[in-house]
């Protein structure tokens, strides 16, 4: 459920902890192989926070599939557990950039592009 009188939305926080963290890691600014790729993603998902539709999607739980109403507060967790998520796998994506690799770089960017629906 989002609260109507809230200005930010998840694509919002999700560029602004992107870009705090690049801020704050002076060595995911190198830009290796995979940097573009990475930097085009980034582009998008600010691109995409007028979006309704856009932002972080994850597994439903057993809880759900069972039936069971969620409440706010087990929203709110899951909603925290997944940025946290989202945002390590950029950060992965990023260090694998850094140490030029590829594969690892491409991997964990997939793996990020699946939490996120633009």
């Amino acid at each position: 459920m989002r609260n109507q009188n809230c200005k930010f939305t998840y694509s919002t926080s999700i560029g602004l902890l992107l870009s705090a963290m690049l801020g704050l890691y002076p060595t995911f600014a190198k830009a290796g192989q995979c940097g573009a790729d990475i930097a085009q993603f980034e582009q998008a998902i600010q691109e995409s926070a007028g979006n309704p539709f856009a932002g972080l999607t994850g597994p439903q739980s057993i809880a759900a599939q069972d039936e069971h109403q969620p409440t706010a507060a087990s929203v709110k967790k899951a909603e925290h557990a997944l940025k946290a998520k989202f945002a390590a796998t950029m950060a992965k994506a990023k260090r694998r950039d850094a140490r030029n690799d590829q594969e690892g770089c491409e991997r964990a960017l997939s793996e990020a592009r699946k939490m996120y629906l633009l």
